[in-house]
């Protein structure tokens, strides 16, 4: 009786037979005892495998019917998705390490019995799917994504797993109940976005009347080449307002219509008296689709490019913010686009005794260009907000800026001393103040922002209420900030009405490698 379709007759619960686990045919002493459990042990571990594979596609959908159903945004649940995939390859691996034992060392005579065992069609398939699977978890390493691009991994993800599904139906189709879900979850994903986008596009300023448009986007460059020009789209499109937080996917049309990447929109989403809202992004042509852009947009001098927009996604940044909170917002680089709105809606609804700052780190004193609208408008703004703004470059030096403290606008005449020593300066409370990070107690080494002396001194300064960081940037400042939030948070102190030990962190959870 060969072994495993005995055993998965058995587990089928077929009532007609009873089947029990004998092997006297083998005349291995190892397998005629009822004690011997490798054979049944390795086929549920294959089944479970086969069975966390419709959770799995649940889990990575960015139109994820778990986010329907909880209001989680899709990236929340990235980290589940890829540790359940990791789990997933580890009980393939058993799976077939135990089949091997058994065909390979076990069954006699070798090796007529394994070379008979490993040329049958279940077998060759079963091959395709671990050797997929595989496949599947190097290319999520970080330091292949990095070497190969994430477009890259994104192709070649959906068509492994597809390959993967397709694989596991050849290798036992009894069990095609856990991948045919699996593939049809899949499938309605992608139908959901082609409806999403047609539905934020039906209709476009100017509509020609077709079917689907573009919009049309005015380009902004600002070059860079040591590191990747900076691009800002500015762009209006008739269409709900989307929540402080959530970011669209962006496909250019000058460039390829297979490829989108995620954008936080760094304006406020408001609808203006014609329908339209406006939209500003800004971005950096690291490699791949982003640098193909900046490269023809150099190129061509054009002005204006065709975008298509999906999405919104994530949720409402804000939604737990109360007028006791005090903000602070820390962003690295583009990570501005997170916090920024943030900042420019709780300035609208200013607050007794709160304390509002921005704490951005950048390469070079320039880039400050890239929103200099946007900070203007928080310089202007007199609502009675204590707002506080510090950019710190990390590759500047004392000697590249005028002087180590000086405001942004450049019609000012007041230097930052005068502005203390003013209690009549309009500037006062919205002090936005440039210097090299390497010249202050917040540069680590080599520049890199130290963000634990920041956090620290601001909750310091906190007169009453709890604090909320908003941050976006690299990883590693990232990791830093977390630790330094939980050194912050005193569950005794809180009881004790001390809320300034109250922090939560609020941040950019989408990966970045």
């Amino acid at each position: 009786m060969d072994l495993k379709r005995s055993h998965m007759q058995n587990f089928t619960l077929d009532t007609e037979v009873e089947h029990h686990w004998g092997y006297a045919d083998r005349q291995i002493p190892c397998l005629t005892d009822p004690g011997s459990c490798l054979g049944p042990w390795s086929d549920r571990v294959g089944v479970l495998a086969y069975a966390l594979t419709p959770l799995s596609v649940l889990l990575g959908s960015r139109e994820s019917l778990l986010s329907l159903i909880t209001g989680v945004p899709y990236q929340n649940f990235n980290f589940l998705h890829r540790w359940l995939g990791y789990i997933i390859v580890v009980q393939g691996a058993l799976h077939t390490i135990g089949w091997c034992i058994i065909e390979i060392r076990l069954y006699q005579p070798q090796p007529d019995v394994g070379a008979e065992w490993i040329v049958q069609l279940y077998m060759i398939w079963g091959l395709v799917a671990m050797t997929t699977l595989l496949l599947l978890y190097v290319l999520t390493l970080p330091f292949v994504i990095r070497r190969t691009g994430y477009e890259f991994f994104r192709k070649s993800h959906y068509v492994l797993a597809m390959v993967y599904c397709g694989a596991c139906i050849g290798h036992w189709k009894q069990l095609h109940c856990f991948l045919t879900p699996s593939i049809i979850l899949w499938s309605l994903d992608r139908c959901t976005r082609l409806l999403r986008t047609w539905l934020i596009h039906r209709k476009t300023i100017n509509d020609k009347g077709g079917l689907f448009n573009s919009a049309q986007a005015s380009v902004t460059r600002f070059p860079d080449h040591d590191d990747g020009d900076i691009v800002r789209l500015d762009f209006k499109h008739p269409q709900k307002p989307w929540s402080i937080g959530q970011h669209f996917y962006i496909c250019f049309t000058d460039g390829s219509i297979w490829q989108s990447h995620p954008f936080t929109p760094l304006n406020l989403p408001e609808r203006a008296a014609d329908g339209t809202t406006q939209h500003s992004y800004i971005l950096r042509a690291k490699g791949g689709e982003t640098r193909k852009m900046a490269e023809i947009l150099a190129e061509t001098r054009k002005s204006t490019t065709g975008v298509i927009l999906t999405g919104p996604y994530g949720a409402n940044i804000t939604r737990s913010l109360t007028s006791t909170d005090n903000v602070l917002c820390i962003a690295g680089g583009t990570g501005i686009t997170y916090v920024l709105p943030v900042v420019m809606d709780v300035c609208r609804r200013p607050a007794v005794n709160r304390k509002v700052e921005i704490v951005w780190f950048v390469r070079h004193r320039t880039d400050v260009d890239w929103i200099k609208p946007e900070l203007n408008v928080l310089e202007d703004q007199d609502n009675g907000t204590e707002l506080k703004i510090r950019i710190f470059t990390t590759r500047d030096t004392i000697d590249d800026t005028d002087e180590p403290s000086t405001p942004i606008s450049d019609d000012s005449g007041l230097s930052s001393d005068d502005e203390k020593k003013s209690p009549s300066s309009p500037r006062q409370r919205k002090l936005i103040t440039i210097r090299p990070s390497t010249a202050a107690a917040t540069a680590g080494n080599s520049g890199h922002p130290n963000v634990k002396p920041i956090v620290q001194h601001f909750v310091e300064r906190t007169v009453s209420g709890p604090t909320k960081v908003y941050s976006s940037g690299p990883g590693r400042m990232m990791s830093e900030l977390r630790e330094a939030i939980a050194g912050l948070n005193s569950g005794t102190r809180v009881w004790k009405d001390q809320q300034r030990h109250d922090v939560s962190l609020e941040c950019d959870e989408r990966l970045e490698y």
